[in-house]
């Protein structure tokens, strides 16, 4: 399988700074990471994305792909990620094509933090093909709540973070293969989207889950790495549900513990047949 040259350069994930309560007490409290992460593409200045630091490089790979700015990983020779000047060097094989047509028209997204896309992503929509023999079950859906409810998070540390996380589904079963967090969730869907690409992972048959809200522009992310299942502890946005109906996406919002609400791609969703209730004892006279 094919990587481009890359650095391991994640960065701490919390850091303590002291702090005093409502009693007069200080306290060493631990904070998420925020540090500027400027994106060279073959020593051209592409943008600077505010990130936890965790998963510079993949993020780096992501936000290409799901920009449009690369087709494949076989584009990207080599990522090389320097904190000392928070620089990410990205060298690819042919350079990017029409590229100064695609980041002349830049929307400002409603991403925690830095939210911005460059050129038409929706003039693209329509070419988005999701898999449409994959199903879902209710079961497998709540496997997966559970383990992100139990999963070690630098949310549950520091806070101010948002987390999203790929995983699997069979026979009820789900299970984690990435989660990946980040001060904005734009960048965690970004950082996850490099990481199946560097693992050879195809989204057909898997469940994306974000704490954050879908919005139109997590509704795209996903459609465009093939996962036919978006599934959010929050809400969404009217542009991000009538997508989802366009693509024929299952989405499913404010989903926590027994808790959820089916929004669209109702055919590919299965839920639990209720239980029978408890016939009455007849008794012999």
């Amino acid at each position: 399988m094919y990587r481009p040259v890359l650095t391991d350069a994640a960065r701490p994930a919390t850091f303590n700074v002291p702090s005093v309560d409502e009693k007069g007490e200080t306290h060493d409290v631990p904070v998420a990471g925020e540090h500027p992460l400027t994106l060279y593409v073959d020593k051209q200045e592409l943008l600077t994305l505010m990130t936890l630091g965790g998963a510079p490089e993949a993020l780096a790979i992501g936000y290409l792909r799901n920009q449009r700015l690369v087709h494949s990983i076989e584009d990207i020779v080599s990522v090389q990620v320097d904190w000392e000047c928070n620089a990410c060097a990205i060298n690819t094989r042919n350079g990017l094509a029409d590229l100064e047509a695609k980041t002349a028209k830049r929307t400002k997204t409603t991403g925690c933090g830095q939210g911005t896309v460059f050129g038409d992503l929706m003039e693209d929509i329509d070419n988005v093909r999701l898999h449409v023999d994959a199903t879902l079950t209710q079961t497998a859906l709540y496997a997966l709540l559970d383990k992100v409810r139990l999963h070690e998070t630098i949310y549950k540390q520091a806070g101010a973070v948002h987390g999203c996380a790929l995983a699997t589904h069979r026979d009820g079963q789900a299970e984690i293969l990435l989660f990946i967090e980040d001060v904005g969730r734009h960048n965690a869907v970004d950082a996850i989207a490099g990481r199946m690409w560097l693992d050879g992972e195809e989204g057909a048959d898997k469940i994306f889950y974000t704490t954050g809200r879908l919005t139109s522009e997590m509704v795209i992310k996903a459609a465009q790495m093939g996962i036919p299942f978006l599934v959010s502890r929050s809400g969404l946005t009217q542009m991000g549900y009538e997508i989802a109906q366009k693509v024929g996406m299952t989405m499913i919002g404010r989903a926590t513990n027994r808790h959820y609400l089916l929004f669209t791609g109702a055919q590919r969703f299965h839920a639990d047949a209720p239980a029978e209730a408890p016939r009455g004892r007849v008794t012999a006279t």
